[in-house]
């Protein structure tokens, strides 16, 4: 099977930051959230991948072809928002989609009308006097006209509000349900992975240092309560550990580990609870080294 995209020790350098190299790909059918803090470098691989910035060395392919800028056919597969929604001021919502569309052979008028109907866009403002919201819901029906094969989200969805956001997110949803499209998916908006990637990717510092199915962190992270009078104890699999008189709180990357453990240890009153993806990104992301250890 042909990759969606693949990444081949690309590497990209700025005075200041180095990105890669980088290694890693996305099978068709596949949401991945790309997770890390701000200046991780989301942005800069995204970027390069889509034509923006060129990598100093290495390559990228889209569905088994090289993303060459004197050779953009490639970009025929592609659906790309990004953080920044540019279009001619001047010109309507609709007029800006009509100039779009002279670009991809599968274009769909229809579609577009449908996507701008249910985004509730007025087509008939300048793209000026759109709201920021607005702004976004035209690059995504920009993006979903021609059904593209890889969608690219680089925060699409920062400074809107929660309204638009669910509005954003439901027509995402929907569209990916019927498992034919790959997204690439950048955002600090955690809880927004939860609901649509498959698997997650966690990049700082310009290095990828974890990818995962977002169903094994779920099976496998628990916020653990217990007492247990003894000091000092290291715990396998622990992420955090506070800890208040004999009264003992763990994040654990493993439970089942670090149950067995404080069992042996002889913890009393012990409870379990499930954690959600946007709660343990931010552990993950607090506390790399820990979870790179267990």
């Amino acid at each position: 099977m042909t990759e969606a995209f693949k990444y081949t020790n690309v590497v990209k350098t700025f005075p200041d930051f180095k990105l890669g190299p980088l290694n890693f790909e996305l099978e068709p059918g596949t949401v991945l959230g790309f997770v890390g803090p701000n200046g991780a470098g989301k942005t800069t691989t995204i970027q390069c991948l889509v034509g923006l910035l060129k990598p100093d060395s290495g390559e990228i392919e889209v569905f088994g072809r090289q993303n060459n800028l004197n050779k953009p056919e490639w970009k025929l597969d592609i659906g790309y928002v990004g953080d920044v929604h540019v279009f001619y001021e001047r010109w309507t919502a609709e007029k800006n989609l009509r100039f779009l569309s002279h670009f991809y052979p599968n274009w769909s008028h229809q579609r577009a009308e449908e996507l701008a109907k249910r985004f509730n866009l007025p087509l008939s403002k300048r793209a000026k006097d759109l709201s920021t919201g607005n702004r976004v819901k035209l690059s995504l029906v920009s993006a979903l006209a021609h059904s593209p094969k890889l969608l690219l989200l680089d925060e699409p969805t920062a400074g809107i509000d929660p309204v638009v956001r669910t509005e954003v997110q439901d027509v995402l949803f929907e569209i990916l349900e019927t498992g034919e499209r790959a997204m690439f998916y950048t955002t600090h908006i955690l809880p927004e992975i939860s609901r649509l990637a498959d698997e997650l990717t966690f990049i700082e510092e310009g290095e990828i240092w974890l990818r995962t199915a977002k169903d094994d962190l779920t099976d496998r992270w628990r916020k653990i309560l217990f007492k247990l009078a003894k000091d000092d104890i290291k715990l396998e699999a622990a992420v955090s550990h506070l800890r208040e008189g004999n009264n003992h709180q763990v994040i654990s990357s493993d439970f089942d580990v670090t149950l067995r453990q404080i069992k042996e240890l002889g913890a009393e009153n012990i409870k379990e609870n499930r954690m959600g993806i946007d709660e343990i990104a931010v552990e993950m992301l607090k506390g790399r080294q820990n979870v790179e250890a267990s």
